[in-house]
């Protein structure tokens, strides 16, 4: 089995159109969706793009799913991203909703050369966790703590890497629609042995403009802020390390 590993769309559309068609050309078998998928501009049309691959998906859920599922439930949300979801929750529907709802944390897949990979979107224990390239090993091996799988594939930090942590390999693919440091989509490609973190050239200025022209209220903001003037990785890294103390 080959895998592409695609995390953090965040309902960047042309992003995610533009990495699928490299996916396609690479003769994947999966796809594994890492959570935080429709928080974004386009989440509707996101999820219906999504829905075409079938069996080929596998989805795992994020803290975005999470906090869009009880958005749209109308649980009032307590954390700084739910005034977003709230937003995101009016542009979809039941079935979107549905889809999103009761997805797992963590999926194991036995990959090519590899063995089994555990997938998950923060950390196997919980979906908001903050853990970064550069935490110690100590702090890895406290997240890590009773699993079983020697390689870990996690997301949430937009940050592409590929890092030994107390005798473990894990690796985060970076983000597929809110990329900080180099423009483009960035994505995993596992299989053969070997683990490959890609990254899909797009058209920002052609994707802000189909983002600025869809439903989400604030499109122009969010284009500008992460397609055409995406965050660099050192202030995102500052950022995260930040959250990762809170």
């Amino acid at each position: 089995m080959r895998v592409a590993v695609l995390a953090d769309v965040h309902a960047n559309l042309p992003a995610l159109e533009a990495v699928l068609h490299d996916v396609d050309a690479r003769g994947v078998d999966r796809i594994v969706l890492l959570g935080d998928i429709a928080g974004g501009p386009l989440p509707a049309e996101t999820l219906d793009r999504l829905a075409t691959l079938g069996e080929r998906a596998v989805w795992v859920h994020g803290n975005g799913e999470r906090e869009l599922v009880d958005a749209f439930d109308g649980k009032p949300g307590k954390d700084r991203n739910a005034a977003d979801a709230a937003v995101c929750a009016a542009l979809i529907g039941q079935g979107h909703r549905d889809r999103l709802a009761g997805l797992p944390m963590t999926v194991t897949l036995d990959v090519d050369g590899l063995g089994p990979v555990l997938f998950c979107h923060a950390t196997p224990r919980r979906d908001d966790e903050f853990v970064l390239v550069d935490s110690p090993v100590a702090r890895w091996r406290a997240v890590l703590d009773g699993v079983a799988e020697g390689l870990v594939v996690c997301g949430h930090t937009h940050m592409p890497f590929d890092r030994l942590a107390g005798g473990r390999r894990v690796v985060n693919p970076g983000s597929v629609g809110m990329n900080y440091g180099p423009a483009g989509a960035y994505w995993a490609l596992l299989g053969d042995g070997a683990v490959q973190l890609r990254r899909t050239a797009y058209d920002a200025r052609a994707a802000a403009a189909r983002i600025e022209a869809g439903p989400h209220p604030q499109a122009a903001w969010w284009a500008e802020q992460y397609v055409t003037k995406p965050y660099g990785d050192a202030d995102a890294l500052e950022a995260f390390t930040e959250l990762a103390r809170d």
